[in-house]
C-alpha cells in the first residue's frame, strides 16, 4: 500500500464531508471545496477520520491513492484554517499596493504590473514590501504566489526582487576587480 495513502485523515467536528457519485465535498467554517475521485479510489468516514482506499494494486492506481489522500487532507486543512503565503519585496523603489481586489507592483519596470486575485484568494499588503496571500485552496494560493514572484524573481548579485518569506537566496560574488595591472 501507499504509505501516504493509508494514513487516516483527522476530520475536525466543524467539517462535514459528503461523497456523491465520485465527487467528495468538504464544508467547513471558511467555505466549501469539492474534488472528483477516480473510479479506482473510494473514501470512507470512520471514528472522526477519513480513510482513502483503492480497488487495485496497479502502479498508476497506487500513485492516485497517495495523491487523493493528500488532496483531501489539504481540502480539510483549507476549510478549517486556510493557507497563507508571504512574499517579501526588496530593492530600491520596489513596492506593492493593494488596489481593490488586485495588486499593483512597482518593481523596476517602466510600468506598474497589475495582478488580479483569483476567486477565493485575498491579498493583504501590511507594508509596501510585504504581500500576504491567503485562501482556502492550497493550489490557488501557491499558484498566484509563484505568479507574483515570477514578475521579478530575486537576482543573485544584490538580492533584489520578490521572494518567499523563508526563501534563502544564494548570493554570488561580484567582479574581482583589477589586480595589479597599469
Amino acid at each position: 500500500m501507499s504509505r501516504i495513502g493509508r494514513l487516516p485523515i483527522a476530520v475536525p467536528t466543524t467539517v462535514t464531508i459528503s461523497d456523491r457519485d465520485g465527487l467528495v465535498s468538504v464544508r467547513g467554517p471558511r467555505g466549501e471545496m469539492s474534488q472528483g475521485l477516480p473510479p479506482s479510489i473510494n473514501v470512507a468516514q470512520e471514528d472522526g477520520s477519513l480513510l482513502v482506499r483503492r480497488t487495485s494494486d496497479e502502479p498508476n492506481v497506487r500513485a492516485l491513492h497517495g495523491l487523493m489522500r493528500s488532496l483531501l487532507a489539504n481540502m480539510i486543512a483549507g476549510v478549517t484554517d486556510g493557507f497563507t503565503k508571504v512574499l517579501l519585496i526588496s530593492g530600491v523603489g520596489y513596492r506593492a499596493v493593494k488596489d481593490g481586489n488586485s495588486l499593483r507592483l512597482s518593481v523596476g519596470y517602466s510600468h506598474p504590473v497589475d495582478i488580479s486575485a483569483p476567486e477565493g484568494v485575498t491579498f493583504t499588503v501590511p507594508t509596501p514590501t510585504r504581500i500576504e496571500i491567503s485562501g482556502i485552496s492550497k493550489e490557488s494560493v501557491g499558484e498566484i504566489a509563484a505568479k507574483i514572484r515570477a514578475v521579478r524573481p530575486p537576482e543573485p548579485y544584490l538580492g533584489k526582487g520578490i521572494r518567499y518569506e523563508k526563501e534563502v537566496i544564494r548570493r554570488k560574488a561580484g567582479k574581482a576587480g583589477k589586480v595589479g595591472g597599469k
